[in-house]
């Protein structure tokens, strides 16, 4: 006899693996963590496979998982696109979110999974760029929300959350070693000034090695071990890691991450979305 899969429980395990730990998800699916935890329990039964390594402080996938990921991302998908070609909605047109690309993972594609449930025949338009290009963006109305990294929150935005930075380099990388200090920032990044005076405060000479326009050169470049970078902490791609300098590098400040929502609002898929974001990024209680 055939067995189906449950796409609910398949949901549930996509967001696990996309937030990296069951709290989160269970934030993005609007369910308790015991619910998210029984039907991750309920899918592993039903293949009679452990799809989740649970013997870390996070929670990874096993072998057995990293390839049932694959499946339940292209059974959701062909889901989702036959319940919006199949059904109507009220809600037609376009929102314009934009979001500094240090740190759209690992919440932002989540939210953009789940708006586009809610809202199918929505399209949104996700801007990654740095924050003064953003503001300059929802100053002239042509974003309709955005996320920003600064020291400040303006008048007209909300801090969801204020996270350290924290120091990366290349797993098992000697660059931080070096003096002068081998550094890679894009040129509009907000960080930069901020690094630079925290290390001619601790006396460290610096080079600024790295200069692009593109976070994937930066990223590439760090990578590689030529030069070492800074970014909000929870952020840091897979193919890098934290520093463990041990106090060898002066500790560096905390960011706010800021949310501004157009006002008047352009409608209710964009407060929808807004909320889907504030929740993403507000942290867990």
């Amino acid at each position: 006899m055939a067995r189906n899969l449950d796409l609910t429980a398949l949901r549930s395990f996509v967001a696990v693996s996309d937030a990296g730990g069951v709290t989160r998800a269970a934030g993005f699916l609007n369910l308790t963590q015991s619910a998210v935890s029984m039907q991750i329990k309920r899918l592993e039964e039903a293949l009679d496979l452990q799809l989740l390594d649970r013997a870390g402080r996070g929670v990874g996938l096993t072998a057995a998982g990293e390839q049932m990921l694959g499946y339940a991302r292209r059974l959701l998908a062909l889901n989702d696109e036959a319940i919006a070609r199949l059904t109507h909605q009220a809600y037609e047109g376009e929102v314009v979110l934009g979001v500094p690309s240090d740190i759209v993972y690992p919440a932002i594609p989540t939210v953009l999974q789940r708006f586009a449930r809610e809202y199918p025949r929505m399209r949104v338009t996700l801007v990654s760029s740095y924050t003064r290009r953003l503001k300059g963006l929802f100053a002239r109305g042509d974003a309709d929300i955005i996320l920003t990294t600064e020291d400040f929150c303006g008048p007209e935005g909300e801090t969801l959350a204020e996270a350290p930075l924290v120091w990366i380099g290349a797993p098992g990388g000697v660059a931080w070693k070096q003096r002068p200090l081998p550094l890679a920032f894009e040129h509009n990044c907000i960080f930069r000034a901020g690094v630079q005076e925290a290390l001619d405060k601790a006396g460290i000479p610096w080079v600024m090695a790295v200069e692009s326009d593109s976070t994937r050169s930066i990223e590439a470049s760090v990578s590689a071990d030529l030069a070492v970078h800074a970014l909000v902490a929870g952020a840091e791609p897979r193919y890098v890691e934290r520093i463990p300098h041990g106090g060898a590098l002066p500790d560096l400040c905390s960011t706010k991450i800021n949310l501004y929502v157009a006002e008047p609002s352009h409608g209710p898929a964009v407060d929808a979305l807004a909320a889907m974001v504030r929740e993403a990024i507000l942290p867990p209680r």
